[in-house]
C-alpha cells in the first residue's frame, strides 16, 4: 500500500512514518507545506519520498491527515483536488485547553465529519488515542479504533492501524462515531497530564485469539 502522510514533518506524522517504514510493508511518502522539509524528513526516515502535501497524495492508496487540528480543514481544502477519491484518514482532534483541563471544541460535529465536507473521497477517523511517543517504542499494547462510512476505505485504514499496535484494530462504526472517538482524546490528554503517562485504550469483552 502506498501511504501519503500529510504533515509528515510534525511529531505524530514523523512517528507514524518511522513505524511504517520500519514495518516495511508499505511505501511511505512524506508530505508537508515545505517540500524541502518533506524531502529531508523522508531521507532521514528512509521513506520512499517527500514533497508538498498536494504532490504527496499522487498515486497514494491512502492519505493520512496528520497535521495539527487547527490546520486540518485548510490542509484538506488545499489537497482536495489532488486527492480526488483517495481515502483520507484524519487523526486529529480539535481541543480547547483551559486552566481546569482539556475539552473537545464546541462544534457538535467531529473534525473528521467537517473534513468530509471539503473532500470528495471517503474520510476515516482513527488513531486519536495513540500518542506519538508510543509509536517511537515497541508497538504499544493498546487498541486502534477506526470510524468511517466506506467499507473499502475503512479496510485500508484498519490495515495501516495493524502495523502500529500490538492490540486489536477495531472497526468502530460509521464516521459519526468520530464525535465520540475525538472526544475520548480530550479525556486521554487529561489523564496523561494528571498522571504523567502516555495512556492508550483497550476494549474488553473480546474472545481470546
Amino acid at each position: 500500500m502506498r501511504v501519503a502522510i500529510l504533515g509528515g514533518t510534525g511529531s505524530f506524522g514523523r512517528a507514524l512514518a518511522k513505524r511504517l517504514v520500519g514495518d516495511g510493508r508499505d511505501e511511505v511518502v512524506i508530505g508537508s507545506r515545505d517540500a524541502e522539509r518533506a524531502r529531508a524528513a523522508a531521507a532521514e526516515l528512509g521513506a520512499a519520498g517527500g514533497d508538498t502535501n498536494e504532490a504527496a497524495v499522487g498515486g497514494a492508496d491512502l492519505a493520512v491527515l496528520a497535521v495539527k487540528a487547527e490546520a486540518a480543514l485548510d490542509t484538506a481544502r488545499e489537497v482536495a483536488a489532488a486527492l480526488g477519491q483517495t481515502p483520507l484518514l484524519s487523526v486529529a482532534t480539535a481541543l480547547v485547553f483551559g486552566k481546569d483541563g482539556v475539552r473537545p471544541d464546541a462544534d457538535a460535529r467531529s473534525l473528521a465529519e467537517r473534513i468530509q465536507d471539503v473532500v470528495a473521497g471517503p474520510v476515516l477517523a482513527g488513531l486519536q488515542s495513540i500518542a506519538a511517543a508510543n509509536l517511537d517504542e515497541e508497538p504499544p499494547a493498546e487498541d486502534a479504533l477506526i470510524c468511517g462510512d466506506d467499507r473499502d476505505a475503512k479496510e485500508l485504514a484498519l490495515q495501516l492501524a495493524d502495523r502500529l499496535v500490538s492490540g486489536r484494530v477495531i472497526d468502530a462504526g460509521p464516521l459519526a462515531g468520530a464525535r465520540t472517538l475525538e472526544g475520548m482524546t480530550a479525556l486521554i490528554v487529561n489523564v496523561n497530564r494528571r498522571y504523567g503517562v502516555h495512556a492508550g485504550v483497550q476494549l474488553t469483552g473480546f474472545a481470546s485469539s
